[in-house]
């Protein structure tokens, strides 16, 4: 499971869809509707938001934007409401970075128009649901790089 924290504008047209599925996948954790993936650590940082769920549907929502911006079909009705101004989680530079260079070299083989767009990018902007801080790799980070 990988819940990016990089915008979505960034992924390929695979990894919005993986993402999207992984998504509400992590929507049903934080429910309790699943049984499975109710150890992963990325949910960590959803688990910690005050409301979690109201946390999960707004991220659902930026990549539904996405999603249609793309003309995309992503069925609206698979989350929840976002009531009012959902708290942002904490992002550190280390993550997104970290993010950002396994990303690209995803994007150098899946998709060279992409990768070639976005590669001269230094740091790409988050997800709107985080807001970056100083830090290093989030201990939950199982990637290496």
């Amino acid at each position: 499971m990988r819940l990016w924290s990089l915008h979505p504008r960034y992924l390929d047209a695979k990894g919005l869809v993986a993402l999207w599925r992984e998504a509400l996948l992590a929507r049903a954790v934080l429910r309790g509707a699943t049984r499975g993936y109710r150890q992963h650590p990325q949910l960590d940082r959803f688990r910690g938001h005050a409301t979690p769920t109201q946390a999960i549907n707004a991220y659902l929502a930026a990549v539904h934007a996405e999603s249609q911006a793309r003309g995309y079909r992503f069925d609206r009705s698979r989350f929840g409401p976002v009531r009012g101004e959902v708290a942002p989680l904490p992002l550190n530079e280390g993550q997104l970075d970290l993010e950002w260079r396994h990303l690209l070299a995803k994007l150098a083989v899946r998709d060279p128009e992409r990768h070639a767009r976005w590669r001269g990018q230094a740091r790409p902007d988050c997800h709107p649901l985080f807001r970056l801080q100083p830090g290093p790799v989030a201990a939950w980070e199982r990637a290496t790089g």
